[in-house]
């Protein structure tokens, strides 16, 4: 439309329903959106006590005390909170960063409580979680997105839907295939890379799919390496779950 109204827009989308050139969306269920509640609120709750953490360091750097680079998030309170209360100006002006940083962390920690709760008293999620490398986050955050396997005709679409794929410009001679779209759920292709990561870095288990992604590791490096086992292992979760049966390390080869 040349004038963009109310009635002109009116128009158009009675046009577009006339036709039939729309794609129906699919509404998920409300179980879905309180997992992902769920899982949000424990993403969010870790990133800000990161953030205080970070900030404590920051400001302990002015003062010349540097602390180790690697402190586990349940020793860094300990650690830090007699340093700080030896100085009376850094006990007047750090003190409450880490009393902050501690009731977030300790919510924190309740909440991953609940998320691994949730994953063990979930049969779907129980399956999903004998894939190597799939821990509990994973596990919840692939069955909300998802909510019902149906709606994907085949399990190769899974990869593309969560941006797994890489892109393609091809036009005349031209053809050039690009990274991977970023399509669709951020933290579905984040906690599938994540997985995918740990099969190849942290699992001992020996499986086709790390040994394709290992042998993928020495010809196309590491990052490539694990965005590829990571679109496998989307397909191979939603195969899992539409026919209802556990990992078999046996039987990974080809699928994606």
């Amino acid at each position: 439309m040349r004038n963009k109204t109310d009635r002109n827009d009116a128009r158009g989308i009675a046009q577009v329903l006339r036709t039939g050139w729309f794609n129906p969306v699919y509404m998920k269920s409300r179980e879905a959106h309180g997992i992902r509640a769920l899982l949000s609120t424990r993403k969010a709750l870790l990133s800000k006590t990161i953030d205080l953490a970070n900030e404590v360091r920051g400001l302990l750097k002015i003062f010349g005390i540097r602390l180790p680079k690697t402190v586990q998030h349940g020793s860094f309170d300990d650690m830090v909170r007699p340093i700080v209360e030896m100085d009376e100006v850094l006990a007047h002006a750090l003190l409450p960063l880490l009393d902050a940083r501690l009731a977030l962390h300790q919510h924190f920690l309740e909440l991953d409580r609940r998320v691994k709760r949730a994953a063990r008293q979930d049969e779907v999620c129980l399956r999903l979680m004998t894939a190597p490398g799939v821990g509990p986050v994973t596990a919840l955050t692939f069955k909300a997105a998802v909510d019902d396997p149906a709606r994907f005709k085949r399990s190769r679409t899974v990869a593309a839907h969560f941006g797994l794929t890489p892109r393609r410009y091809q036009s005349g001679e031209q053809d050039n295939p690009g990274r991977i779209s970023k399509a669709g759920d951020r933290d579905v292709r984040a906690t599938l890379y994540a997985a995918a990561n740990s099969l190849l870095v942290r699992t001992k288990a020996g499986s086709q799919i790390k040994s394709w992604g290992m042998r993928l590791m020495r010809t196309k490096r590491r990052r490539r390496a694990v965005v590829a086992v990571a679109r496998k292992l989307a397909v191979l979760l939603h195969r899992m779950w539409v026919d209802g049966t556990e990992f078999r390390s046996g039987t990974v080869e080809g699928m994606a």
